[in-house]
């Protein structure tokens, strides 16, 4: 008996420590290779392998009886850090390892929970049998009953849990999706037992039981696509042509920073109000938590695109005709004369210039909206009344750069003028713009008029294609890389 004692006694004391190094190697060189079993191994090495050596070392060294309570104590914090490791090998066999289109990828978070939680209950049953000979027909029913009670008590809360199991077995959504349901908009940020959760436009989290959240129409703005189409009406007075506002509002949706080109953006007349001609405006974002401000950057840009393009946006009949109709021709009329008081004095602009005449006229343009794209042609001159632009150049790797920039009194567009060339250059407001346009042919005018304005023009293209071909040698050894 001394002898087999201290056999068990000598094993415990060398085999613990040999099988804890051994299980530390094996889990350092699993984890240099990414296996997905440490946590497994994890497990087994700090918590099954010293309860079950304390086991062993209480039956066979201390010799304590198998009906001893210290020993079933024992037995029990076994089968629960068993369970814990086979719970742990089971999920990282069947899920952790699950390509994104097989089946164990589909299956929902709650579901695993709930399967997890049936095995917890199924080990304790047999815990409760093998090591404290519970009586598992009566646990049975005493459990029936008080699963009946408990019930009964939390029927509205088991309701939103067999909603939320119906309709995560169905997936109509998922966590980072947008979603409308009822007139709430949010975005999904958490699938409970129980709930809901939704972030809000305002950041206003919103909690929606699931039993609640089944008995709605739900909208999820995030699928079958990403992409969101949002439709925005505006209305223009009836003496403007409805193709050339059609065309108008088109090219200001494309040139809006975070509307897709494609699938490209659709206009439509919708209707003839009292005061306007209506239309409708449909694009396409990618993100719909970009809406409000993708929104608010189109609605302000076609201000600006209308100014440009001789487009009016009316009150109401009543107030348009009536109050203001008299003396807007006059205002604009005057607004014009202060602007050509405004441009440098080597400019030769003669005084008796129509408002709205194709040659020469005030073009408005808003921060951020590209007065010549690099790409594209132009054949105007812009004098800088109000505001600041700067001119960039994007490399062949897409990265931009600014040249240089424009102030108030200076003037760009020079470089195509008279070539037909598309643009080298981009030149963009950084601040609201207010533009005096000059056409091709106004220009070879004043220059038949004043001979030095060309010498003008030249100088200052000279400069500016100097600056452009010094930041193009500064960029070329990063384009090498």
């Amino acid at each position: 008996m001394i002898n087999g004692l201290w056999l068990w006694a000598i094993a415990l004391i060398i085999g613990f420590p040999v099988a804890v190094v051994l299980l530390g190697e094996l889990i350092h060189r699993l984890q240099k290779q990414k296996q997905p079993f440490v946590a497994t191994l994890q497990i087994i090495r700090n918590l099954v392998l010293p309860v079950l050596i304390f086991l062993l070392f209480t039956q066979h060294v201390l010799e304590l009886p198998p009906q001893d309570e210290r020993v079933r104590s024992i037995q029990t914090l076994l089968w629960i850090c068993v369970i814990h490791g086979a719970l742990s090998l089971l999920n990282t066999v069947l899920f952790e390892q699950a390509k994104a289109d097989t089946w164990q990828a589909k299956v929902p978070k709650l579901l695993i929970d709930l399967s997890r939680l049936f095995l917890v209950l199924l080990g304790t049953a047999i815990v409760l049998a093998t090591v404290w000979n519970a009586d598992l027909a009566g646990l049975v029913t005493a459990l029936g009953v008080s699963s009946i009670v408990i019930g009964l008590a939390l029927q509205d809360t088991l309701g939103s849990v067999m909603s939320g199991i119906a309709l995560l077995f169905e997936q109509p959504f998922s966590v980072g999706d947008w979603l409308k349901v009822g007139s709430l908009v949010g975005q999904v940020i958490d699938i409970n037992w129980r709930s809901v959760r939704l972030v809000t436009l305002e950041r206003e989290m919103v909690v929606i039981p699931h039993k609640v959240i089944s008995g709605e129409v739900i909208r999820n703005f995030s699928r079958p696509q990403r992409i969101h189409a949002e439709r925005v009406q505006v209305g223009f007075s009836y003496k403007d042509p409805p193709n050339l506002a059609k065309y108008v509002l088109k090219n200001t949706a494309l040139e809006t920073q975070g509307i897709l080109a494609n699938p490209e953006p659709y206009i439509f007349t919708l209707g003839y109000s009292d005061s306007s001609i209506t239309y409708e405006v449909k694009f396409f974002i990618e993100d719909y938590a970009d809406l409000e401000e993708i929104r608010d950057r189109f609605m302000t840009r076609v201000w600006y695109a209308a100014q440009r393009n001789n487009l009016n946006i009316p009150f109401p009949i009543r107030t348009l005709y009536h109050f203001h109709g008299p003396t807007s021709q006059a205002e604009g009329s005057k607004k014009f004369a202060q602007s050509l008081d405004s441009i440098p004095a080597f400019v030769p602009l003669e005084r008796d210039y129509n408002l709205r005449s194709p040659d020469i006229n005030l073009q408005h343009f808003g921060a951020g909206e590209n007065v010549i794209q690099q790409g594209y042609p132009s054949s105007a001159l812009y004098i800088v009344i109000v505001g600041i632009a700067v001119m960039t150049v994007v490399d062949p790797n897409g990265d931009e750069h600014e040249v240089l920039q424009i102030n108030p009194g200076e003037f760009f567009g020079e470089m195509t003028l008279f070539s037909g060339e598309v643009s080298m250059i981009t030149v963009r407001a950084k601040q609201d713009l207010e533009l005096m346009m000059i056409s091709a042919n106004e220009v070879d005018k004043m220059i038949e008029r004043q001979p030095s304005f060309s010498r003008e023009i030249s100088q200052v293209l000279e400069i500016r294609r100097r600056a452009l071909n010094n930041l193009q040698k500064s960029i070329q050894p990063n384009l090498r890389r």
